[in-house]
Order: C-alpha cells, then sequence, then structure tokens
C-alpha cells in the first residue's frame, strides 16, 4: 500500500481507504448499499488492514448511526491500528437541532459520534455539508475546541463549494483556527466537475481530496454496458435518483474506454477507474466500498501498479466534457492560460 500526507498536514493516510456506508444497511438509500452485519465487518476490516488499508470512513447519517456503531465493534481492541474519519452536518431528525453545524449540534454530534464508534477521539471530523445559518467563526471555534478538548484531531469538509472552502480557510487563518485538511468530494471518469474549482483550490490551500464514489455511483463497474439493460441486481434500480448524473451516452463513451485500457493491463475495469483517479493532483485517498469480500480484494487490487501516460491520456480524452464558464475560456484561448498557469503545489 502507498500512503501519502492528507493535504498541508502530518497526517499520513493509505491511497486507498474504506468507506462503512455498507456497515448496517438501512433504508431506501443505504439498505440498497449493502446490509454488513459486525462479524462480517470484522472480516472486511482484517482484509483492510492485512494490505495496509488504516482508514475507515463512516458518518452519523449512515443508516441513522448504525454505521458507526457497527465500524466500532469492528475496530474493537485494536483502535490504535486504524484511523476513523466520520462526518456530520446532514439532517439525522426532524427537530430544529437536528440538523447543520451550530455549536450546540457539533459537540451533540461529537459526542455521540464518540459513543457509537466506542471511541474516545475521533482522527477526522467532517463537515458533510456547508451550514448556510451558522457564521462560520461559530463553526470554526466549536471545532477549535474539539481538537483543544482531545475529541477530534484533524477537520475536513465535504461537499463544499469553492467560495465555501476558502473563506472557511481564510478565517481559520485569520484567528489561529485548524485549517481544514481534507475534502471529500465525488470525483470519478463520469464525473470531473472537481476539477474546474475544487482541484485548484486544494493545490494552491493544501487541501487532500478523499475521493467518494470513485465508481460513479455504481456506473462504472463493468457491469453496464451498451445496448444492454441494468443488470437485476445492480443498486442503480433504488438509488439512481440519490446519486450524480451522467447520461448513458457519456457513461458508454467512458466504460468503452477503461474497457479498451482494462484488456491492454489485464485488468478489470474498476481497478482501471480507481488507479486513474489515483494519479491526479490533489487525490490523497480514494474511498472504496463493498458488500463483500469479492469486491474488497477486486478493489485493493487498483494499487500497486500505474497506468502508462498514453493509458491516462486516453481515458483524459474519452472522459472529458467542456468546462462550465467562467472556466471554458481558460481551456480554449491561449492568453488565459499564460495569465493564469495551474497553482504550484502548497508546501506540506
Amino acid at each position: 500500500m502507498e500512503y501519502r500526507r492528507l493535504g498541508a498536514s502530518g497526517l499520513t493516510v493509505p491511497a486507498l481507504s474504506f468507506g462503512a456506508g455498507t456497515f448496517a444497511g438501512q433504508g431506501p438509500l443505504f439498505g440498497a448499499w449493502g446490509s454488513t452485519d459486525a462479524q462480517e465487518a470484522r472480516r472486511l476490516v482484517d482484509i483492510c488492514l492485512d494490505a495496509g488499508v488504516t482508514l475507515f470512513d463512516t458518518a452519523d447519517v449512515y443508516s441513522d448511526g448504525a454505521s458507526e456503531r457497527v465500524l466500532g465493534q469492528a475496530i474493537k481492541g485494536r483502535r490504535d491500528r486504524v484511523l476513523v474519519s466520520t462526518k456530520t452536518g446532514l439532517p439525522t431528525g426532524e427537530g430544529p437541532g437536528d440538523a447543520g453545524t451550530s455549536r450546540a449540534r457539533l459537540i451533540r454530534a461529537c459526542e455521540g459520534a464518540l459513543r457509537r464508534l466506542g471511541t474516545d477521539y475521533i482522527d477526522l471530523l467532517q463537515l458533510h455539508a456547508f451550514d448556510a445559518g451558522t457564521p462560520i467563526d461559530e463553526v470554526l471555534s466549536t471545532l477549535d475546541d474539539l481538537v483543544r478538548a482531545g475529541k477530534v484531531r484533524y477537520v475536513g469538509v465535504s461537499n463544499f463549494s469553492g467560495w465555501q472552502l476558502m473563506k472557511s480557510l481564510a478565517t481559520a487563518q485569520h484567528h489561529g483556527w485548524p485549517r481544514y485538511i481534507a475534502h471529500q468530494v465525488y470525483y470519478s471518469l463520469v464525473g470531473r466537475d472537481y476539477e474546474w474549482e475544487l482541484m485548484p483550490l486544494g493545490l494552491d490551500q493544501g487541501v487532500g481530496a478523499l475521493v467518494w464514489s470513485p465508481l460513479g455511483w455504481g456506473r462504472l463497474t463493468g457491469r453496464i454496458r451498451r445496448g444492454q439493460p441494468l443488470p437485476a441486481g445492480s443498486r442503480l434500480h433504488q438509488t439512481a435518483d440519490f446519486g450524480p448524473p451522467v447520461t448513458d451516452e457519456h457513461l458508454f463513451d467512458v466504460v468503452d474506454a477503461l474497457d479498451t485500457i482494462a484488456q491492454e493491463t489485464g485488468r478489470t475495469i474498476p481497478q482501471v477507474a480507481i488507479n486513474w483517479l489515483l494519479q491526479q493532483p490533489t487525490v490523497s485517498s480514494v474511498i472504496i466500498g463493498a458488500r463483500n469480500e469479492r469486491q474488497l480484494r477486486d478493489n485493493l487490487d487498483a494499487v500497486g501498479w500505474s497506468l502508462t501516460p498514453q493509458q491516462l491520456a486516453y481515458l483524459d480524452t474519452a472522459s472529458s466534457r467542456t468546462a462550465p464558464y467562467p472556466y471554458f475560456p481558460y481551456y480554449r484561448q491561449a492568453g488565459f492560460a499564460r495569465l493564469n498557469p495551474p497553482p504550484a503545489p502548497r508546501a506540506a
């Protein structure tokens, strides 16, 4: 396993990490992801640790906290061997204090996560969404308190826009509060929007990407093909409307290209898709999920080898789409490119 620094921090994470959204799956979304119980979860954690995967990601909203509880049971007795990442901020109830990142909600959410995980500290606490109703100063000062209390080691965010992340970073720097070192983002060969604004921001500000849904919400498994019906066992039957959109034609173009590279390399389509991500700027770790041991072992084989520059370029071309405004002029006109070169990586 390869290990990388998470953004501009001293925290070292594996290139692949494990997403525990499949643990104890309940409800229309998470139930379709998987329903791994504590015994099977412990087996999957065993396999991960044997492969050098030490970072495990979950959230309080996953199956109403059940994912955190099962993960806590699976890592019991070996807490010092793992890194635990969890998220909070999305609604977990109907009450006025059951959503967002106010001071009261953050403290209560952190205490609840610690209890469910069976630990006294969280390695990485991430805000699952931007809370426009709470002042950024209140959010960051509360996170500072949690870090100083030893309940949280590092902080990050998920699904922020560029201005939301940059304003938060500037505020943290002004007050000397902990800076966000990670941004958990959607990024895949059928969803490259991350590259337009958030990737340059991450390069400039030292924010590492933790990639969720690297297989495009289950679309890049190799089972979905042009001219064929959606497989009966695909979770997309139940979850497609929850996930990132992609047109069929774009998906099939990318799958065709992945199939070509998979045949060249002797790898599976998911392994090629994940390996492409691992060679992109700012990517610190790709979060893989698995409903069973077979899926997990297949995804783990995405590391230990590299696509060639020619293969990367082939996949880039097949998956590229015109950038949205105001970015497309930078790609079409040489003058814009000269005035706005890619930012140099921030020193760790």
